[in-house]
């Protein structure tokens, strides 16, 4: 399971290698949103309206993302620097995600390495992510590489166990059948 866990995110992180290079803007309509969040925010577009997650206010779709701090805990601006407490999510493809405060939006410097904290345009982020978690991944590659000798060494020990318990079973049973005989000839000796 662990071998079939470590396979697979490499293969994601190659997948997302490939999507990184598309503007964040463009792919993600909740700016600044980890995907743990997206739930409670989807709600805002079926219902158009939802509380501040601290439940002191309601806001709608208007004021979300609309660069006015609505909710005291700034949930109505994870995508802008309006709210002082505020959290923007880098999603990072290619590398780990990563919140950022909010004051660093569209601030003119590049704080996400997949430039999506720089999405008004006016500062052109390179994407990075995938050079930066290049460390990561050979990390993850060493890790699987060990995975799979530790579970070459296992299936070699629990081979080499079976061999010796049929062996020692083999032996057992043999002396066991001495037992019987020497028993037999001890009886006869009487």
């Amino acid at each position: 399971v662990l071998l079939f866990s470590c396979c697979f995110v490499l293969f994601t992180l190659d997948i997302t290698r490939s999507l990184a290079v598309t503007s964040y803007a463009d792919k993600q309509p909740l700016i600044g949103v980890s995907p743990e969040d997206e739930k409670y925010y989807k709600g805002l577009f079926s219902s158009n309206s939802i509380r501040c997650k601290d439940g002191s206010k309601k806001f709608n779709k208007s004021q979300f993302n609309d660069d006015f701090c609505d909710c005291p805990d700034g949930s109505d601006e994870p995508g802008t620097s309006a709210c002082p407490n505020a959290k923007f999510y880098c999603r990072n493809a290619g590398h780990s995600p990563r919140l950022i405060y909010s004051s660093r939006v569209n601030d003119g410097i590049c704080d996400c390495c997949d430039g999506s904290d720089e999405y008004d345009g006016k500062t052109k982020c390179l994407n990075t992510c995938w050079e930066a978690g290049k460390v990561e991944r050979e990390k993850l590659k060493k890790k699987i590489t060990t995975c799979r000798e530790g579970a070459s060494i296992r299936k070699h020990e629990i081979e080499q166990a079976k061999v010796a318990i049929e062996k020692d079973e083999a032996e057992l049973t043999k002396l066991e059948n001495d037992e019987k005989i020497l028993k037999a000839l001890v009886e006869t000796l009487r």
